[in-house]
């Protein structure tokens, strides 16, 4: 579906792939090109080119070739499609983020790498046998780092951790998110529980959209899941597709978008059971 869609033209793509996906994929082989514009392989880590460097992490670790199999080639179509202010949001955890990044330098560029996230919650359970894990990451990279759109303004203040510390003015006012996301998951009991497995809460997507795009823009989620990124663009008034090919997401999606194959419908599903977005407005 992904090379269907026009080049340029999506101000905010959000990726939540499978995290374990890779460790099921055959090997195959994938094109390499470094973005922006160059010629060969683009260089770094003690001089050494990225192409060698993929090259040495496949011969020491299996897992790593099959996942570079499976996500890079999707990341490549969403540098293409993201605009030139655009910018890409691509949530994993921390078996495979350290992959990714590779990816994503080799990709994008290393100068436009522009935030890592950290999204911290504290639920469920908890082992004795180590520090446990309890965040994702969120690797964040834009089109061109001179162009890119960011409002911080725009942003959902959250409460000052020592508010003891700063003025009345302040507390009142909230102050704004650094790299480090304090949010709680989607509660099992609560109204926003879709039932989907991996459903990601609203509070988190709305974050980013409000952040990197305006009213108007187009926002692209190809791993849509449960299908919070469309809720949560729609009532921002962006416009956006979403991507899966799990028939579970798509009939969540539907059921909760209102989707529909009738052709007036204000979602309305475009092209077989992959692809959601406005009707009259799809950038195909």
């Amino acid at each position: 579906m992904l090379p269907l869609l026009p080049d340029g033209a999506f101000t905010v793509v959000y990726a939540d792939p499978p995290f374990n996906t890779g460790r099921s994929q055959t090997r195959a082989e994938t094109s390499m090109r470094a973005h922006p514009l160059g010629e060969g392989d683009r260089m770094g880590f003690r001089g050494q080119s990225f192409t060698t460097v993929a090259g040495r992490l496949r011969s020491y670790d299996d897992v790593f070739g099959d996942y570079w199999d499976f996500l890079f080639p999707r990341l490549e179509h969403a540098w293409s499609l993201l605009a030139d202010d655009g910018t890409l949001y691509l949530h994993l955890d921390y078996r495979e983020v350290h992959y990714a990044k590779v990816m994503l330098d080799i990709v994008f560029g290393r100068e436009c790498f522009l935030n890592e996230i950290i999204w911290s919650y504290d639920y469920g359970a908890k082992t004795k046998r180590r520090w446990p894990s309890k965040h994702d990451t969120i690797l964040v990279y834009v089109k061109n780092p001179a162009r890119y759109h960011f409002d911080a303004s725009e942003v959902d203040r959250e409460p000052y951790m020592a508010p003891g510390l700063v003025t009345p003015a302040k507390i009142k006012k909230g102050k704004l998110p650094t790299d480090v996301w304090w949010h709680t998951i989607v509660s099992p009991t609560g109204k926003e529980k879709t039932g989907y497995p991996t459903q990601k809460p609203r509070g988190l997507i709305r974050r980013m959209v409000t952040a990197s795009s305006r009213p108007g823009d187009w926002v692209l989620d190809f791993f849509a899941g449960s299908g919070t990124t469309g809720d949560v663009a729609r009532a921002l008034g962006r416009r956006f597709m979403l991507v899966d090919s799990n028939e579970q997401a798509v009939e969540v999606m539907a059921a909760r978008l209102g989707a529909s194959r009738e052709p007036g419908s204000a979602v309305r599903l475009v092209d077989g059971p992959d692809l959601f977005g406005p009707p009259s407005e799809a950038p195909l």
